[in-house]
């Protein structure tokens, strides 16, 4: 009985909490306090893990008791349609004044998140912009070209300077690079997708 962990927090897809606080600090102080007394994969020893296979993002740590999910890629976004969310299994919307619903960034027009390294980029001497350009390019050689294009679309949205000298290291066509930069998130991921 010591490695139970008992949480009101697992629940089966489609059922929502109600905001009480109270129960939202216990969905988080149970887990919280099971992943302290057990570790992150407390949900895989036999006395807690459900009769369904978890489909976590929990990935090595203390009581992995698994195959640990064997070679299959643990970040998102990744090429290979692997380890991605799951909207249809998100918690229902709450009705309060208007809906409560997830709120997905990637999506927001006005969530710029390329301003911030493009101001890291432009505060770096030029010495450490060309050793950020040559190892980021010898790092990336083995990677597929359709990375490399993503990588440094997202480079040209920071600075134009950052994508362009990136494209140059990595021997990319810049126009491609730009014509990428000027898509959406979801249909960047799309056209640099390998799926």
């Amino acid at each position: 009985m010591e490695q139970a962990a008992f949480n009101p927090a697992h629940l089966v897809p489609g059922i929502g909490l109600s905001p009480d606080k109270l129960l939202q600090g216990r969905l988080f102080s149970y887990g919280d306090a099971q992943r302290y007394r057990l570790g992150v994969n407390h949900d895989l020893i036999p006395v807690n893990a459900p009769k369904v296979p978890v489909h976590a993002y929990h990935r090595d740590g203390q009581m992995r008791v698994d195959d640990n999910y064997g070679s299959v890629l643990s970040y998102t976004p990744n090429s290979y349609g692997e380890w991605l969310d799951q909207p249809d299994h998100r918690e229902p919307p709450l009705p309060l004044e208007g809906d409560m619903d997830r709120y997905e960034p990637k999506e927001d027009p006005t969530d710029d998140c390329f301003y911030q390294p493009g101001d890291l980029y432009r505060l770096i001497t030029e010495e450490k912009k060309a050793l950020l350009i040559e190892n980021t390019a010898r790092n990336m050689g083995p990677v597929t070209e359709n990375i490399k294009y993503r990588h440094a679309a997202h480079c040209y949205l920071a600075d134009r300077d950052y994508g362009q000298r990136i494209a140059k290291a990595m021997s990319l066509n810049m126009e491609e690079v730009i014509r990428l930069s000027k898509l959406s998130h979801a249909d960047r991921m799309r056209a640099t997708s390998s799926v």
